[in-house]
């Protein structure tokens, strides 16, 4: 998709980037996937195919989180593959010396597969929501020793950091011109339930399980799902991959996500008040992220703004309207 944060590269820098990395001369370069935030290229090499990502190279059309987030891509795709069984591409070669363009990038394994299909059959889309919760569940039985995101400030508890994000959030929108009402009435809900966030142990989350981000392959023992993209993933609260999942509904209907997270789980999860209100905040930060992100990303010219002001208003709406309930 188009968006003013992707770094722009002619031949002759992806020449000189493959040759860096060690790959050969570069003789073939495509576009690859269909990302938002960084340049991916299908590139061949040395008569191999490879993935070559590339950072944003403005710093005004990031935001304060998504500062040196390849490095935490990397540091991401290391982890999940030392400590799940969840299968991640292999890095290759990473260069963050800013040497040939200004910008980070790395090379990568070009996957064999498929997103998975918008036109899935009923049974499709239930057996992809039963694979995706228990993946998140396998990541969730990491545990951290910090809050926030690993390119960011660290913090003791959940309520502490996730107080933290939204004021940075509503910082970079200021930047912008842009005065979330919302956005403050979520810092209110944070404090209300700050006893509630503080109960929550830190784990691995992924935060960003959407389609575009998973890849499947067939294989002779059947289906391989592939993780990509990991670069937004943090230390925090593990209801906060509970958004994702089944993101159309509601925390207590979310009934198939939460068995099928349940039959693996290491601490399986509970449809209670408590756990509901975790996910609702959540929630809720979705709706800032997407308000904010389109000041930073888009222009209104562009499908992205205006998808954005709709996903937005959506989750503000779910999460507040659990936040404001008493049970």
């Amino acid at each position: 998709m188009k968006s003013r944060s992707k770094t722009d590269v002619d031949l002759a820098t992806v020449n000189a980037m493959c040759l860096k990395a060690g790959l050969g001369k570069a003789e073939k370069v495509e576009p690859l996937g269909a990302g938002e935030f960084n340049t991916v290229l299908a590139v061949r090499a040395g008569g191999k195919e490879y993935a070559l990502k590339i950072a944003p190279s403005d710093s005004d059309r990031v935001l304060t989180y998504e500062k040196d987030m390849m490095r935490a891509e990397t540091y991401w795709y290391d982890v999940m593959r030392r400590r799940t069984d969840i299968p991640v591409p292999e890095v290759y070669f990473s260069d963050f010396s800013h040497e040939l363009l200004p910008a980070d990038w790395f090379v990568m394994q070009k996957l064999d597969g498929v997103h998975p299909s918008d036109k899935m059959t009923e049974e499709e889309s239930a057996a992809l929501t039963e694979k995706l919760a228990q993946m998140a569940a396998e990541i969730h039985k990491v545990r951290g020793e910090f809050f926030g995101y690993t390119q960011g400030e660290h913090f003791p508890d959940w309520y502490a950091a996730i107080r933290a994000l939204v004021e940075t959030l509503l910082a970079d929108g200021r930047r912008k011109g842009m005065h979330s009402r919302r956005g403050k009435k979520l810092l209110r809900y944070i404090d209300r339930y700050a006893d509630v966030l503080k109960k929550a142990d830190c784990r691995m989350v992924n935060y960003d399980i959407w389609m575009p981000n998973i890849i499947v392959s067939d294989t002779p023992l059947g289906k391989k799902y592939w993780w990509i993209d990991p670069e937004r993933m943090f230390w925090g609260d593990r209801m906060a991959d509970f958004v994702c999942l089944e993101f159309f509904k509601p925390f207590r209907e979310k009934t198939a996500s939460v068995k099928a997270y349940n039959s693996v789980a290491e601490a399986p999860v509970p449809v209670d008040r408590e756990h509901e209100i975790r996910w609702a905040v959540m929630m809720a930060y979705m709706g800032l992220l997407q308000e904010v992100e389109k000041y930073y990303r888009y222009t209104p010219f562009m499908f992205g703004w205006w998808r954005n002001v709709i996903s937005s208003a959506f989750a503000y709406s779910k999460g507040f309207k659990a936040l404001k309930e008493t049970k």
